[in-house]
């Protein structure tokens, strides 16, 4: 069972309202608009600070099933964080292009938006949900 679960008690527009540093909040409400138009979902709060748009059920060969968010983010005190499901592992083209960022498996670390070229944001995202929608059908 994940620990991350969906809060809809939790506003994302509160969440971001707290969010001292005024660039990553404006980039917070930039990527709301942006994730929330691509993905065609609403946004929800995923735990206390991950806002999610759409969500899918796995379940594991091992048995170990729960249920996750298709896309979306987290603007940290360091850095914005952007998650897509499958992975970034298959997006090297497209990163290549990007501009300035960091890896993880599923994030994709973001000082600021205007670090990076937002058209091949949306490609990766799109891509991402096609895939997603593959493997998970609604």
């Amino acid at each position: 069972m994940n620990k991350t679960v969906p809060d809809t008690a939790l506003n994302p527009r509160d969440f971001i309202e707290t969010i001292e540093h005024d660039v990553r909040r404006a980039d917070a409400y930039i990527l709301l608009e942006f994730l929330t138009r691509i993905s065609g979902y609403e946004p929800v709060m995923w735990g206390k600070t991950l806002i999610g748009f759409g969500q899918y059920h796995y379940k594991y060969d091992s048995g170990r099933e729960g249920d996750s968010l298709r896309i979306g983010f987290s603007p940290r005190k360091a850095n914005l964080v952007v998650y897509i499901m499958p992975g970034y592992f298959d997006f090297s083209d497209e990163l290549a292009k990007l501009g300035k960022h960091k890896l993880g498996k599923s994030c994709l670390y973001i000082n600021k938006l205007a670090d990076i070229d937002m058209d091949v944001l949306e490609d990766i995202c799109r891509q991402s949900l096609d895939i997603m929608a593959k493997k998970y059908p609604l």
